[in-house]
């Protein structure tokens, strides 16, 4: 989530971001060929035991570097391929990945077990320069307590968001700056085509829809479903978010609720898959390659859903209960071919950022 994740709230629980165990994220010293360096988006994280059975098993001491939001750790990977901060990065999504392809951010590698990934995940299959670590959906969530006090029906689809009864209730995350404002505006085009969600975007602003830049200031400040937005006073009952937020809501609560105080519009929902690559220049390419194995090793696939709040690709990797009870993932989530991707985003973030933002 990510993210995109509830990370934050899990201080005192045993799951940890890489800054908190000692590893660095202002400089890269992949130089040290015993030091392999990750450059990723700010919801990184991973449990110390796993790490440090990594680190054991093979020698390499991990390093952090935290770049913002997917989209904006993709852009700055993009223009300093030439002399990468790292080896290898972890976090472009299907909704990026052809930018970084095109950009040739990535070497070929195959992954030691990437034949137990499920192959749907797999959309580099030809020359394998990125590696599938995990999926999750982009959702709007909402706030339960809200809904029940004002006696309304919580919306169930793109175009339910759209009636006057929602106005002035969601707020979504900027698609240029932000991976989940994104896939929300790639959901509404698969939704809506190729010229229909403009006119649904039109409908929208006219409904009140806010924007801001990122998903924590979204989720944390804006909604007020979440324990970080009520505390914040946040007045927004609809956000763009994962199906994964409401589990995280329920683990990190104080006082555990028997039911998520937040809900998924299953309707409003886009596939994410995230990867994982070696990065072109990287000046520890082995070290680089012995962490992607990690990646979709079990230990790792299996400790990632209560870090990161997402789900594991690798075939038979056990999934939290919590996953089951509060946030399953969507039965039927909007999703788009790379390719269409590809040929159309620029130009839609383009004309969505003039339609909706000027």
């Amino acid at each position: 989530m990510h993210k995109k994740t509830l990370v934050a709230a899990a201080v005192g629980l045993g799951l940890i971001s890489l800054s908190a165990c000692g590893t660095s994220e202002t400089k890269s010293s992949s130089a040290d060929s015993k030091t392999v360096t990750l450059v990723s988006h700010d919801s990184w994280a991973v449990s110390k035991s796993v790490l440090d059975d990594f680190e054991k098993q093979s020698g390499y001491k991990v390093h952090v570097l935290k770049d913002g939001d997917a989209g904006q750790a993709v852009n700055k990977a993009i223009l300093t391929k030439d002399n990468p901060q790292g080896d290898v990065f972890f976090g472009v999504d299907n909704t990026l990945l052809s930018r970084a392809l095109d950009n040739g951010l990535f070497e070929s590698y195959t992954a030691k077990g990437l034949d137990k990934v499920g192959a749907a995940y797999q959309l580099d299959q030809a020359q394998h320069r990125v590696t599938p670590v995990d999926y999750g959906d982009i959702c709007v969530n909402y706030d339960k307590a809200y809904f029940g006090k004002h006696k309304l029906t919580p919306p169930q689809s793109f175009a339910d968001l759209a009636k006057p009864e929602y106005k002035n209730l969601l707020v979504t995350e900027n698609a240029a700056t932000s991976s989940p404002g994104l896939g929300f505006l790639l959901g509404s085009a698969a939704q809506f085509g190729d010229q229909g969600w403009q006119d649904y975007w039109k409908k929208l602003k006219a409904n009140g829809v806010k924007v801001v830049d990122g998903w924590e200031q979204a989720y944390y400040q804006e909604f007020s479903g979440s324990s970080e937005g009520r505390k914040a006073g946040g007045d927004r009952p609809l956000v763009v978010s994962y199906a994964s937020s409401p589990p995280a809501e329920v683990i990190y609560a104080k006082k555990r609720p028997s039911t998520a105080p937040t809900g998924v519009a299953n309707g409003t929902c886009f596939r994410q898959i995230e990867f994982a690559g070696l990065l072109s220049n990287a000046k520890n390419p082995k070290g680089a390659k012995a962490f992607i194995d990690f990646l979709v090793s079990r230990e790792f696939q299996e400790d990632m859903p209560l870090n990161m709040y997402v789900y594991p690709v690798l075939k038979g990797a056990k999934v939290p209960a919590e996953f089951t009870a509060y946030g399953p993932a969507a039965q039927h989530p909007e999703t788009m071919a790379p390719g269409k991707i590809a040929a159309n985003r620029d130009q839609w973030v383009k004309s969505w950022t003039s339609l909706v933002l000027k």
